[in-house]
């Protein structure tokens, strides 16, 4: 059975990585048909806008997208292209894999994490009022007269949404998803302690969600004590359930464990609609020098085949890019320590990942 998948190659390094990667997951044997799309500063030119009809349509009916790093321009009107795509689509899991290759620089080891970031709510839904405004002024003297509150009139104003459904959809998503994969225990991210009406409601609703999953265990932590428990003893942690913002933290933090952003994949997932990309930036100054790490967005590829029902191929492809890093004879330059010259390219990086790939048929 083929399949048909956008590939957005994105800005600055993209395109690179991206030639790398599907050539990898070509050779996993994998039967896709590409059907390659614009996004970000390279289609304004072209079309007028980040993020042109076409690319939303292509994703909308193939349902499944791979994208590379995306710049949003500055005065373009979108706060984030990425973020754009989240909302136009309703993806409302982020889900952030984390986990350490032996040969990867690192102070730790033996790390497997899963942040599963609530994609749509809290304070990245977007709702701000700008300082000295007249609905921000009317916002603020609301507020007094109902709460009592006084806010420095100037101020600017962001609204965090957190909802019971959105909450118990990302909870939910975060135990079927430790259920399939045979993890052992979702803890829920929270600041109840002080934000009782909005991460208050996340914590109840996902302390009534973890009734119906006995089989797996529940706890919760704060954010700030989350933060320092994972610098301190990160394998005691399995799949980690947030809210936007803590979320879009503790994965970093995370990705920062196993290596950095170059080995850090995501997806973005809603009811019927999927699109994985790597979480880094687009790293324009490096453009076009054959540089860079491409392992996130290899990383994403084998979350992507993994999606689509292609497990067996998903796995050859991380398997070989785990081979080719524990062997590290075939790494681009941030492998390396600072000063060490003994690096090799994206593409000659890649070609090493098809190598082992073709040499497990």
């Amino acid at each position: 059975m083929g399949y048909k998948i956008t590939l957005i190659p994105g800005d600055g390094i993209g395109p690179e990585i991206t030639e790398v990667v599907k050539n990898c997951i070509d050779a996993t044997g994998a039967d896709i048909e590409w059907d390659i799309q614009e996004a970000g500063e390279c289609a304004i030119e072209k079309y007028g806008t980040p993020i042109p009809e076409k690319t939303l349509k292509s994703i909308e009916e193939n349902k499944v997208c791979l994208k590379a790093p995306l710049t949003t321009p500055v005065g373009s009107g979108f706060r984030s292209v990425n973020v754009h795509i989240r909302q136009y689509f309703n993806l409302y899991v982020c889900l952030r894999p984390l986990k350490f290759y032996e040969g990867v620089r690192s102070r730790y080891s033996n790390i497997d994490l899963v942040v599963v970031r609530e994609n749509l709510e809290d304070l990245y839904a977007g709702i701000e009022f700008q300082h000295r405004t007249k609905e921000a002024e009317e916002l603020i003297d609301f507020i007094k007269k109902s709460t009592g509150n006084t806010i420095n009139k100037s101020s600017g104003i962001s609204i965090k949404p957190i909802s019971v459904e959105n909450s118990e959809k990302i909870v939910r998503f975060a135990f079927e998803y430790a259920r399939k994969n045979k993890r052992k225990k979702v803890t829920a991210i929270h600041k109840a302690n002080i934000m009782k009406f909005t991460d208050g409601l996340f914590l109840d609703v996902a302390r009534q969600v973890a009734k119906e999953y006995c089989d797996i265990e529940f706890e919760d932590r704060i954010v700030d004590n989350m933060a320092m428990q994972l610098v301190q003893k990160p394998e005691l942690y399995d799949v980690l359930v947030c809210p936007n913002l803590y979320g879009d933290i503790l994965s970093d933090l995370c990705a920062g464990l196993v290596g950095g952003l170059g080995l850090s994949p995501g997806a973005n997932i809603g009811e019927d609609i999927a699109v994985f990309e790597a979480t880094h930036g687009s790293a324009p100054k490096y453009k076009g020098l054959n540089r860079v790490n491409p392992s996130a967005l290899l990383l994403a590829g084998f979350m992507m085949l993994d999606y689509i029902g292609e497990s067996e191929k998903a796995l050859k492809l991380e398997e070989a890019m785990a081979e080719v890093i524990k062997e590290g004879r075939y790494l681009t330059y941030d492998f390396r320590d600072p000063g060490d010259t003994n690096y090799v390219g994206t593409k000659e990086m890649g070609d090493a990942i098809i190598s082992k790939i073709k040499s497990k048929k």
